[in-house]
Parts: C-alpha cells; sequence; structure tokens
C-alpha cells in the first residue's frame, strides 16, 4: 500500500466524520438536545382496536371488533329497507291483533288480525318480512313493512319467538312448550333439524361476535343453554344459582366480552361469561326485570322492570347501572325497541292494554297509547343494521 500524504489524510478524516454524522452523531451547533432527541425511543401509536375474530362461515364481517353494534348507529339504514314508513307494530296477545301505530302522531292508524296468542313480531334476516310469531295459532304471519299489509301464513308448531343464524341460512325458532329449537329454513320455513331440549320454556336469546354459538333463556325451568351454530347442537346447559329463577331477553355487550339475562324473579339481569360458561353473577335492576335494550350509541342499555313500572339505564364502560326512569302513574313495561334516531325507547304495556314511548335522553314520557289486550314483543321498524338476528329487532 503506498504511503497516505497529509492532503489525502485530511480527506479521508473528513470523510469518516461525514459518515459518523449521517449515522446519528449530533451536527455541529445542535448541542445536547438533538443528541437527546435523536437517542428518544420511537413515540408509541395510538391504540388500535384488535381485529375482530373470524367469524360464522357466510356470516357478514364484523365491523368493529369493540362495538358489535357499529352497523346500528343512527340513519345507517341499509338499502333493503329504503322508503319502509316508520311503524310500530304491537302484537296484542289476548286480542288476536297487531296495533299499527304511527310513531310521529302516537296513533293507531290500523289493527290487523292475525292468529292466536300472537307474541313478537321478529324481522327477517333480509330486513324484507316482518313474522308475527302466532303462538297458540302454530303460525307465523307475515308482514310486508313496504306496505304494512299482512300477507302469506306459514304453518308452524309452537313459535313462541323466532331467531335467525348470522348466515341467513336459517330461522330458529324458540317452540318453548314443544321444548324445542327448530332450526328452519330462513325463507321458507321449512324444518333442517330438530333440536329436542330438557329445559323448560325456551324464550329469548343473542349470539356470540363471531356468530359461533348461541345463548338460550330457559323461562320455567331457570336454565341457559349454549348452542353451537353451525352444528345445531346444545353444547352446554346450567341452572341459574337463585331459587324460582325466571330468565327473559338476552342481550350481548358491545365488545362482545359479556351476555346480559334479564330475569323477572330474581329481579335483575344476570352478567355471563358465554365463552367460559361459567356461572354468572347477578346485578340488581328492578322487580320484574325483563327486556334490554341498546342505545344508538352503544354506550347505553334501557332496561325494561315490569313488575315496577321503570326502565333502569346501564353503563357499558362503568359497567353499572347510571339512572333509572319512572313511568307515571305506573305501568307494566314488557318488550320493545329504539326508534331508527335513537332518540325514543318503545315498550309494551303488557298488563295495561297500552303503548309507552319514552324519550331516551330525559327519561320523560311522551306518549301513552292504547292498544288491544296483552300487548308483548313490539317491533320498531325499520331500524338501522346490515341484518337481523330476530327477536323484536337484534341488528348486526
Amino acid at each position: 500500500m503506498p504511503p497516505t500524504t497529509p492532503r489525502a489524510a485530511a480527506l479521508l478524516g473528513g470523510l469518516l466524520l461525514a459518515v459518523l454524522t449521517g449515522c446519528g452523531g449530533t451536527p455541529a451547533g445542535k448541542g445536547a438536545d438533538a443528541a437527546t432527541e435523536a437517542a428518544a425511543p420511537p413515540a408509541r401509536p395510538e391504540h388500535v382496536t384488535p381485529p375482530a375474530p373470524p367469524g360464522l362461515p357466510g356470516m357478514p364481517p364484523v365491523l368493529d371488533a369493540g362495538n358489535v353494534y357499529a352497523a346500528d348507529a343512527p340513519g345507517k339504514l341499509s338499502p333493503a329497507v329504503k322508503g319502509f314508513p316508520s311503524r310500530v307494530y304491537v302484537p296484542n296477545t289476548n286480542s288476536d291483533t297487531v296495533s299499527v301505530i304511527d310513531p310521529v302522531t302516537y296513533k293507531v292508524i290500523e289493527t290487523i288480525p292475525v292468529g292466536r296468542q300472537p307474541q313478537h313480531v321478529v324481522p327477517s334476516w333480509d330486513l324484507k318480512t316482518l313474522w308475527v310469531n302466532n303462538d297458540v295459532g302454530d303460525s307465523l304471519t307475515a308482514i310486508d313493512p313496504a306496505t304494512g299489509r299482512p300477507g302469506k301464513t306459514v304453518d308452524v308448531s309452537d313459535p313462541y319467538n323466532l331467531y335467525f343464524t348470522p348466515d341467513g341460512k336459517y330461522a330458529v325458532v324458540m317452540a318453548s312448550m314443544d321444548r324445542e329449537l327448530v332450526f328452519r329454513d330462513a325463507h321458507t320455513m321449512k324444518t333442517a333439524k330438530t333440536v329436542p331440549v330438557s329445559c323448560a320454556g325456551v324464550n329469548h336469546a343473542d349470539f356470540s361476535a363471531d356468530g359461533r354459538y348461541f345463548i338460550v333463556s330457559c323461562e320455567f325451568s331457570g336454565e341457559l343453554l349454549k348452542v353451537d351454530t353451525a352444528q345445531m347442537k346444545v353444547v352446554g346447559q346450567q341452572r341459574l344459582p337463585f331459587e324460582g329463577a325466571m330468565p327473559q331477553d338476552v342481550k350481548l355487550s358491545p365488545d362482545g366480552s359479556t351476555f346480559y339475562i334479564a330475569d323477572m324473579i330474581a329481579n335483575g339481569m344476570w352478567v355471563l361469561d358465554g365463552k367460559n360458561f361459567t356461572p354468572p353473577k347477578l346485578l340488581p335492576t328492578g322487580k320484574g326485570t325483563h327486556g334490554l335494550y341498546v342505545s344508538r350509541d352503544a354506550k347505553e342499555m334501557y332496561i325494561s322492570n315490569r313488575g315496577e313500572g321503570s326502565v333502569s339505564v346501564f353503563d357499558f364502560a362503568r359497567k353499572k347501572l347510571a339512572k333509572k326512569w319512572r313511568l307515571p302513574n305506573g305501568g307494566s313495561p314488557d318488550m320493545g325497541g329504539v326508534s331508527a334516531d335513537g332518540k325514543v325507547l318503545w315498550l309494551s304495556g303488557r298488563y295495561d292494554a297500552e303503548v309507552y314511548a319514552i324519550d331516551t335522553a330525559t327519561g320523560k314520557q311522551l306518549a301513552r297509547i292504547p292498544v288491544g289486550s296483552g300487548p308483548h314483543g313490539l317491533a320498531v321498524y325499520p331500524q338501522p343494521g346490515r341484518y337481523s338476528l330476530g327477536h323484536t329487532g337484534v341488528f348486526r
């Protein structure tokens, strides 16, 4: 190697200094602050909601893993319900009719004769039909929500309540007195599989966030079932730890971690880990706890206390009751739903032949509307959502 000249040495030294500076060294004149800044670790990214778990094959993808009700916000009406008039459909169990209420005028505008003992009005999975569950009449009456007119009647044994699998394939009939869960084609209602159950009074349910299983309440034996959706098979069963328990409505928390089950004898709602299906804990809410309805922003849940004429409001974030609204002169608030804009909670007055409209901002009663005898599972329709899981309107 030839000897290094003074000029070459100077050039080499300058080159090394430039390389070191480019690799993170402190530039001349910047001082110690610049060195500290360069050495600091990168800022942590903002919290990101984890991706939703893979759902039941064929089920529309979960939009937000932190909120299963993300599609139910105000204004998110599906194209399938475009042009449908806003109505409240009230099945009158003892009158064998459905009262149709205009929510703007708070007036009954039509009374539709149906089969014996209609229990619930249920939106179909594709949102295009309302099914009236004629329990003792062993039939389903279709109502066209575009016109409000009744259509065909389908023979179905003991349809106390009706749900739909998240993939849209099957209707699940809660055959309470038959002690069966009957999976039927969601469109033709032809039987696909009948699942006998050993509990008494299957009546309400809700599905897990991924749609792979659902929890069923058994009203008359005080039990809960866990059912595998794809296998159409009961995979878990437990008795509630309360003497005389009578579970009613079931609702999933927005984050999908918890099921809440109303209990009209325990006077509260059970808090259940559906995944592990361990014994639930009871949260007292009021006498005769019956229906559960999530607010449009998925921050609260309205709980009807039929035995004391009140509505408790549950805060999901704090996991505690936030307030309670009492109906003027009492009442028997039962089943219902929330208006499309989220501003009004509609509930049937089961033992008072009336329907209540309640302001969700203040808890003030807006109207008390006379209907037929024994009003039960009323449906507010249309509502936001991509598809219906059934009951009086459980949407995702």
